[in-house]
């Protein structure tokens, strides 16, 4: 590709992101021009409020116009894969320091978790019908993610936004059924950071998480055995854990 031809596709596709901000390359018709300006930006925009359409009923006209624009604008993409844009743009949420509403990241990675876990290619946990979840080592599925947000994310909507967030931060978690829905339910601390524990290399029983739980917060471990053995056999019955998966060919 020659250096001119370079240069002229660089500087058309830089007025096409920013056409305000960058000149239109000489000799193009406007007419025309105004038609490519005007068709990848209505399909940025269409990919995105497709993925959040929470946050699209929150923001009025002229700020989802100007955030999308910016993301145009400043954000290069990593995948060509239309279904990672939405994952991109809360990444690209989450890095600004001004954002027309303070709790816009939050929101966004919340509603793109559905997304996220509807199109995910794992697998869940092996059923291992003798596994004890006290006893045995234990995994968190793939399919079901423990989630910690400063707002209250899941109430937020047109008539319920928060200015400032609460002093306890919101725990939930996002598990895909059998049917392929997501279902996103409360977590107690306790299952919070059980779940969140799981993510250490190591695997731990139950019971050695619990004990490893009592002693980060300074409680005596017998007194989370009753609601610890309680809360291991609601999360095995409804997929959220299960056995550690054994290397193939084991």
């Amino acid at each position: 590709m020659s250096g001119t031809l370079r240069d002229q596709q660089s500087g058309m596709t830089l007025h096409l992101r920013d056409p305000h901000g960058q000149p239109a390359p000489a000799g193009l018709e406007p007419r025309r021009l105004q038609i490519y300006r005007d068709l990848l930006f209505n399909n940025l925009q269409g990919l995105l409020g497709g993925s959040f359409p929470v946050l699209l009923q929150i923001l009025h006209r002229d700020e989802w116009d100007a955030l999308c624009r910016r993301y145009f604008v400043e954000h290069r993409c990593v995948s060509p894969l239309f279904t990672e844009v939405a994952g991109e743009f809360v990444q690209w949420l989450q890095q600004q320091s001004s954002l027309p509403r303070p709790f816009l990241a939050e929101l966004a990675h919340y509603e793109w978790v559905e997304l996220a876990l509807q199109s995910s290619e794992a697998v869940p946990l092996p059923a291992g019908g003798d596994f004890d979840p006290w006893q045995d080592a234990l995994a968190r599925s793939a399919l079901a993610w423990p989630l910690v947000y400063a707002w209250p994310v899941q109430q937020i909507g047109v008539a319920f936004q928060p200015v400032s967030a609460p002093p306890e931060p919101t725990c939930l978690l996002a598990r895909r059924v059998p049917d392929g829905s997501v279902v996103f339910s409360q977590l107690s601390p306790l299952a919070g950071a059980l779940l969140a524990q799981m993510d250490d290399a190591v695997a731990r029983s139950g019971a050695e998480h619990l004990r490893q739980l009592a002693g980060a917060h300074g409680l005596d471990a017998a007194s989370l055995d009753a609601p610890g053995r309680a809360l291991l056999a609601q999360l095995h019955t409804s997929a959220v854990i299960g056995p550690v998966a054994r290397p193939t060919g084991s």
